[in-house]
């Protein structure tokens, strides 16, 4: 849609400068999300701000309407050149003009896009932190013709040295502030603990900045934690149950994502590697086929996803412990970015945690990664609540909401999901265990405590002379799985702690007086804890329409088959308008507004204004073909 058109259909929102009116007109949306209206207004009284918010909480808007309000320019610093092509797509098929600088375009784009920017048509610039630095790109953004008004820096966690991700060259954003003085500030990022947070506005240079932190929760997400037993089963269950929909699969290495792809491959699923040993060309190939829906899955190291604005991705599996709560929540958090339920699965292992040190010892990385690392283990390992847990990691309080009956809560992680476990009496097997730890002189892990108790002949426990201690044997009433299961239990209720690099089981204080109380003692033990469910939120988005109707994100009833071919149809014609415009297929709607139209079928383009993500723009520009295809299904 050209710069004129966009202006004419939201001229009148923009001279009365109300955010909902835009919010509306341009983005199809009726009400905010959490926090984003208090983001927005903060931003628009020229109040530096610092938001953290869940991927796919609504990010880009905070920057993205306050744009198309304020005079002049913003300017948003953003750290991968996909990142800025996805954003300057959506942009632009809403009707909103806007432009990048990097590497990616020819001289005489880049020339073009200066242009167009000198000349006021361009509202939104992206651009690298590495380009901000250049003396071209300041140049041009101090030239006479411009006002800068915002600036806005998306994964600001980059700039801190505790955040997962630290870019030294975030660090040179600050100097850009001098420049630009009256410019307001925004920084924005999913992840950021209270040190991060602290970081942040310090080394960006921030005046005064108020700070809005949004639940971290995403409660779409079912949340899954695995033992790494047979890896490549739990990951085939897992895409079968997702068949036909979109996934992501983490990997620490290269060489696991190559292995684990061409696996894949061979059993004639539709799967491509991603990670930094392939050329750009092949990198830059496989990402987009499979943002635009001609490959379901993707198989990568932590070099693919930030920023990726697919919404349609349905599930995430790690099938290596990611380094840090972080880099684990920013890689989940790609999955479900609509809202539609979706899962994350982790498969888990302690040889996972010795190949991440190993990587620590190798690069010399400070002790600040092995505390980045503890947090991921202890939240791998824990018997409450994943969503508990997780949140907890991030300071943020959380209880599972009651169901209808009052009765029952619900919660979208495996732990709840497999209900309450009965407690069983463990009072002598936790003192064989507790006695064994001592008997060895608390020097070794939970797998060789095991096989001391199960009798174990091997060498090195022979070698230590354990198989003549009182505790040799004595644990044969259970299996190893089921030693382990206790020694975690045991862990959790402070009886016993692992320590140092190779998680040697030492006894607490805690522990030390049960043994000599022996009190009873017990515990949820339950072998089978984890088990894959199939629940997850369904939860529908209400909200308002321009007449202050109440209305409802829909989905269609499953007996309706009128619907189920709505659906088809209008992800054929989406795939095929998507090709010819040559952006995603999200980029022109997302699954919930397909959705929600072959629930409600609406009628006539006044109707399509009640219908979830469409404003007036997109209604003018696809409003009849999606009519048509209502009408013929």
């Amino acid at each position: 849609m050209c710069y004129n058109n966009y202006v004419k259909i939201v001229a009148n929102a923009f001279e009365k400068a109300d955010p909902k009116l835009v919010l509306k007109t341009v983005f199809g949306y009726d009400e905010f999300r959490p926090l984003q209206k208090d983001i927005i207004s903060n931003v628009l009284k020229g109040h530096d701000t610092l938001a953290v918010m869940p991927t796919g909480g609504g990010k880009s808007l905070c920057y993205q309407l306050p744009a198309l309000i304020l005079e002049g320019i913003t300017v948003v610093v953003s750290p991968l050149i996909s990142l800025m092509q996805d954003q300057v797509s959506s942009l632009e098929t809403a009707g909103i003009h806007s432009a990048f600088l990097n590497s990616s375009l020819s001289w005489e784009e880049y020339c073009q896009a200066t242009d167009e920017i000198k000349s006021g048509q361009v509202k939104i610039l992206y651009v690298s932190p590495e380009g901000l630095a250049t003396n071209r790109i300041r140049e041009l953004l101090s030239s006479s013709e411009l006002k800068i008004s915002c600036i806005t820096i998306d994964e600001a966690h980059c700039v801190s040295q505790w955040g997962h991700d630290f870019r030294p060259d975030y660090l040179e954003i600050k100097s850009i502030r001098h420049l630009f003085p009256k410019a307001v500030m925004l920084a924005l990022t999913a992840t950021a603990t209270e040190h991060v947070r602290q970081d942040i506005c310090q080394n960006l240079g921030m005046k005064n900045p108020k700070i809005f932190i949004s639940s971290f929760n995403r409660e779409n997400i079912y949340l899954e934690v695995l033992p790494k037993r047979n890896a490549l089963q739990l990951v085939i269950d897992c895409i079968r149950k997702h068949s036909g929909e979109s996934g992501i699969i983490y990997c620490n290495s290269r060489k696991q994502v190559d292995e684990l792809a061409d696996t894949l491959d061979k059993k004639g699923y539709s799967v491509l590697p991603y990670h930094a040993g392939l050329n750009d060309e092949t990198r830059a190939k496989n990402q987009e086929l499979f943002i635009k829906d001609e490959v379901q899955i993707i198989v990568a190291t932590i070099a693919f996803g930030m920023g990726i604005n697919k919404p349609n991705v349905r599930y995430v599996i790690n099938y290596d412990l990611p380094k840090s709560i972080e880099e684990y929540y920013q890689e989940i958090g790609r999955a479900g970015r609509d809202g539609l339920p979706s899962s994350a699965l982790l498969l888990y292992s302690a040889q996972d945690i010795h190949k991440i040190r190993w990587f620590f010892n190798e690069s010399g990385s400070s002790e600040k990664d092995e505390v980045l690392l503890q947090g991921m283990i202890k939240y791998a390992t824990s018997r409450i609540c994943r969503r508990k847990a997780l949140l907890q990691y991030f300071g943020e309080a959380y209880e599972p909401e009651a169901t209808g009956s009052g009765s029952a809560e619900k919660c979208c992680c495996d732990i709840c999901s497999a209900g309450q476990v009965p407690l069983q009496d463990v009072t002598i097997p936790a003192q064989k265990l507790i006695c064994c730890i001592i008997r060895t002189g608390e020097r070794f892990g939970a797998g060789y405590v095991t096989d001391v108790l199960l009798g174990s002949n091997n060498q090195r426990i022979a070698d230590n002379g354990h198989d003549r201690i009182t505790t040799w044997g004595i644990g044969k009433e259970y299996n190893r799985s089921e030693w382990l299961e206790l020694t975690d239990l045991l862990i959790d209720e402070g009886y016993i702690m692992k320590t140092g690099d190779y998680n040697v089981l030492e006894v607490t204080p805690l522990g030390k007086k049960f043994i000599a109380a022996r009190n009873e003692l017990k515990l949820p033990m339950r072998s089978d804890l984890l088990k894959f469910s199939k629940k997850a939120s369904s939860r529908n988005d209400s909200t308002t329409n321009i007449r202050g109707e109440k209305i409802t994100a829909e989905k269609p009833a499953a007996s309706d088959t009128q619907a189920e071919a709505i659906m088809a149809n209008l992800k054929a014609w989406r795939k095929r308008k998507a090709d010819d415009l040559n952006v995603p297929p999200y980029v022109i709607f997302g699954d919930k507004t397909l959705l929600d139209l072959a629930a409600k079928k609406p009628r006539s383009r006044q109707d399509l204004l009640n219908v979830y993500g469409i404003g007036r723009v997109k209604a003018e520009e696809f409003g009849r073909s999606i009519l048509q295809i209502i009408e013929e299904s």
